[in-house]
Formats: structure tokens, C-alpha cells, sequence
């Protein structure tokens, strides 16, 4: 079977991803609707990067780790770090959960999926991730309610669900 496709058609394709990155493998896993934009995500995106946000920083603080030595262990910007925690609205790079998803030892798709990088097919983990984010509090030590709810959500998206590459 041959798809030919044309210059144009390529070019049109190209020009709606934007700055996407496009990838094969463990990273293509349910792409980003091409019908929303990187401006205009749905509700549940944001809820699930509200959830990322959180976890990051929960994951970090129980790690130990401040902004700067999570940055300098995962061979990331500081301020990305800083940006993933606390704007909803922040898109991170493919390998940027790539690398989080190695520090905090959770699979990459599911930590693609809370960021917002592919969709979520499971509102399992929606949901999951809205309570997550719902019952976290920003505080200097993980208070055990902090550390319970965190150990719960690391279960959630560490349980194999029979996909490939979760």
C-alpha cells in the first residue's frame, strides 16, 4: 500500500502541529487531538497538568531535592522546574517528562498523559489526578495525608494497564 500525499498536504500538516514534538514508539501513544490548539487545550487537560504540577513538586520535596538539584539530576532548566510547578498553563517538552519520569522512577506514558502531551484516555486517571491535586497542599514537609495521597497516586500511575509502553 502507498499513501502519496502531497507537498502541500505535508506543509498543512507541519504548519498545524506548530512546535509540536512528533515521535514514534513509546512517546506516540494517543497524540494530542489536532483539533485543539496549544492555546486552546480541553478542561481535562488542564486539570491533569494542575495534577503534574502538583506531583512534581510533592515528588520532589519528598525526595529531597530542591528546585536547582532536581533541574541539575534531570539535565533540566531551573526555571522550567519552577515553570512545570506552578503554571497550569505550561506545555514541557516530551523529554523533559521524559527525564522526571526517570528521576521519580513512574512510567513516562502515564506522566506524558498528566502533562498534557497525549491524551488521556483513562478518566480513572482523570479523576485520580483531580483528587490527587484536590488533597495536596503546599507546605515545606509532606504532611503523612501529603505522603499517603502521593504513595496512591504514584500506584495509579505505575499499574500496568495491558498497553505497550505504559
Amino acid at each position: 500500500m502507498i499513501i502519496d500525499r502531497s507537498k502541500e498536504w505535508w506543509l498543512a500538516r507541519a504548519a498545524r502541529e506548530g512546535n509540536a514534538a512528533v515521535s514514534a514508539g513509546l512517546l506516540a501513544i494517543d497524540p494530542v487531538a489536532e483539533t485543539h490548539s496549544a492555546t486552546e487545550q480541553p478542561v481535562s487537560a488542564e486539570e491533569n497538568r494542575i495534577a503534574f504540577g502538583k506531583f512534581v513538586n510533592l515528588m520532589r520535596r519528598q525526595q529531597g531535592y530542591s528546585i536547582e538539584k532536581l533541574a541539575d539530576e534531570a539535565d533540566l532548566d531551573a526555571s522550567e522546574v519552577l515553570v512545570i510547578e506552578d503554571d497550569v498553563h505550561y506545555l514541557p517538552e516530551p523529554r523533559t517528562v521524559y527525564k522526571l519520569a526517570q528521576i521519580f522512577k513512574v512510567p513516562q506514558g502515564k506522566l506524558m498523559e498528566l502533562a498534557g502531551l497525549v491524551v488521556a484516555n483513562d478518566d480513572d486517571l482523570r479523576r485520580e489526578a483531580v483528587r490527587f491535586a484536590a488533597r495536596s497542599e503546599s507546605m515545606e514537609r509532606l504532611t503523612s495525608a501529603e505522603s499517603e495521597a502521593l504513595a496512591a497516586f504514584v500506584a495509579v500511575l505505575s499499574k500496568r494497564d495491558g498497553k505497550a509502553g505504559n
